[in-house]
């Protein structure tokens, strides 16, 4: 199993970036889905969470800026990032729970981390 994250990049406070994390291989199923996100010199944080059905969780520091989000379908999470801040700047890392075959027990799979940097 791989998980794929995509899309960082550089912006500018203000601005807005998609985040995708697309996981392949053999995948029984996938229950929760969600990312982190790490900044230099401090530990890693819980930044959204969303269930198989959709249920969301965010930290505190991004509600009402960032929407996570899925598509079950396609086995990808995606994290929408607007009026983004110079404290968002971090490595961002996807993960998601999932059993890779009937009757196995889920794991957490972990993404390689994207950069998103917010500076003028």
């Amino acid at each position: 199993v791989q998980l794929q994250a995509s899309g960082g990049g550089l912006v500018q406070p203000g601005g807005s970036l998609r985040l995708s994390c697309a996981a392949s291989g053999s995948i029984f199923r996938i229950n929760g889905m969600g990312w982190y996100r790490q900044a230099p010199g401090k530990q890693r944080e819980l930044v959204a969470h969303i269930t198989s059905g959709g249920r969301r969780n965010y930290a505190d520091f991004v509600k009402g800026r960032f929407t996570i989000s899925r598509d079950n379908a396609k086995n990808t999470v995606y994290l929408q990032m607007n009026s983004l801040k110079p404290e968002d700047t971090a490595v961002y890392y996807c993960y998601a729970d999932l059993s890779r075959w009937v009757g196995v027990p889920s794991s957490d799979y972990w993404g390689q981390g994207t950069l998103v940097t917010v500076s003028s």
